[in-house]
């Protein structure tokens, strides 16, 4: 018997709109995979100038590509510009910003393995997302948009 090989899955550009991003208002995200059994997802993002994202801990592995703009954290010297890629190890901890002079939006597509847990200035955990909450946040922007969820998603 011959094993059956999985097909490709697409998302076109169409299947899957832009929305706020409700945790943080002002940014634009596409959920484009929610894989809820592996706790991974796939999101592309539109960050503006100015935006600073609370301190966080990746528990898996995050890779992070930049489309456009410029973004970094605070804990570390390198800015991530158009054309760069970003591992960020389990365990990696850091402060998310985009510099407030940027020209333009900056555009990401990140891959996110695991619980991200945001922390307090004492490093408690305060919040955690993950896959799910990730998915959930998406249709409820979907919905505060008046844009039906999106069966674009690769579940």
């Amino acid at each position: 018997m011959i094993p059956e090989i999985p097909e490709a899955v697409h998302a076109g550009a169409e299947d899957v709109p832009w929305v706020e991003n409700i945790a943080y208002p002002g940014t634009m995200m596409r959920l484009l995979r929610a894989d809820l059994h592996e706790g991974t997802y796939v999101m592309a993002g539109r960050l503006p100038a100015g935006l600073a994202v609370g301190t966080h801990r990746h528990v898996g592995a995050v890779h992070m590509f930049t489309l456009s703009g410029a973004w970094g954290y605070r804990e570390h010297g390198f800015v991530n510009r158009a054309g760069s890629y970003l591992y960020e190890p389990p365990g990696s901890t850091h402060t998310l910003f985009v510099p407030a002079d940027n020209t333009e939006v900056t555009e990401t597509l990140t891959i996110v393995h695991g619980i991200t847990e945001y922390l307090d200035a004492d490093g408690n955990v305060v919040a955690v997302s993950d896959a799910a909450a990730t998915l959930r946040g998406y249709y409820a922007s979907c919905e505060a948009a008046g844009i039906p969820r999106p069966s674009g998603i690769l579940l």
